[in-house]
């Protein structure tokens, strides 16, 4: 437990400051509640951030008491655990370029897609 209070910390000062800057009226300008637009504008936003992906379940679930749509919310915690835009450097480096390329070309193609079907699953089981 100890070893997590760091970054247990460092999310709650995250949070805060995402609650701070980023205001309902920002997010509604960015996200118009059309399950397309939500989905892909939750895609790219997960594709740059950076992080742990614990951190990536808090904001989700801020994002959501905001009234952000399930799609998008989705969208954005899938690419940010499976897309690496910022790291495509770095991975190309390790795993080869053509690697990189074809992982991250499917990454975004499918994401998406799991986004779209995980929001449909839950609501057909609810």
């Amino acid at each position: 437990m100890f070893a997590l209070l760091p970054m247990l910390v460092a999310i709650l000062g995250l949070v805060g400051l995402f609650q701070a800057f980023v205001t309902p009226a920002m997010l509604s300008k960015l996200f118009s509640g059309d399950a397309l637009h939500d989905t892909l504008v939750g895609t790219l936003a997960g594709a740059v951030a950076v992080g742990q992906a614990l951190i990536s379940y808090i904001l989700g679930g801020e994002l959501l008491k905001e009234g952000i749509s399930l799609y998008a919310v989705a969208a954005f915690i899938l690419a940010w655990v499976s897309l690496g835009i910022v790291q495509l450097p770095a991975e190309a480096e390790v795993l080869g370029l053509r690697f990189t390329i074809w992982r991250n070309l499917l990454a975004l193609i499918f994401t998406p897609l799991t986004a779209v079907a995980t929001v449909w699953t839950l609501r057909a089981f609810s």
